[in-house]
């Protein structure tokens, strides 16, 4: 069960992955259910439930104001050095092909 990235929560030790707390949280901002049945529904508290779509709220919030813009990894950006490299060293070699045949 592990392997489902479950996490651990509460003393009553009741585990959710991460796609059914978004379901959970999802369900509770329709506001079609009240959150009291909601918790209920899936064995969670009400404190539970608004910690959970409180973190949820701010990682969209931050999301908005850095924008929606991807930020590169380190091995995303040591992967776009190592290609610029490659850029630099072959565009030094047509140089020289290009001089030895008198093109440019």
């Amino acid at each position: 069960m592990f392997h489902k990235q479950k996490e651990l929560t509460m003393k009553n030790k009741i585990q959710k992955t991460a796609e059914e707390k978004l379901a959970i949280i999802l369900e509770g901002l329709k506001g079609e259910v009240p959150v009291s049945e909601i918790c209920s529904k899936h064995g969670i508290s009400q404190a539970w439930y608004y910690n959970l779509r409180d973190k949820f709220l701010e990682g969209g919030k931050k999301a908005v104001i850095q924008g929606l813009g991807h930020n590169p990894t380190l091995a995303e950006k040591a992967k776009i050095e190592e290609l610029e490299k490659v850029i630099g060293r072959q565009t030094v070699e047509i140089q020289i092909l290009k001089k030895n045949l008198n093109l440019s």
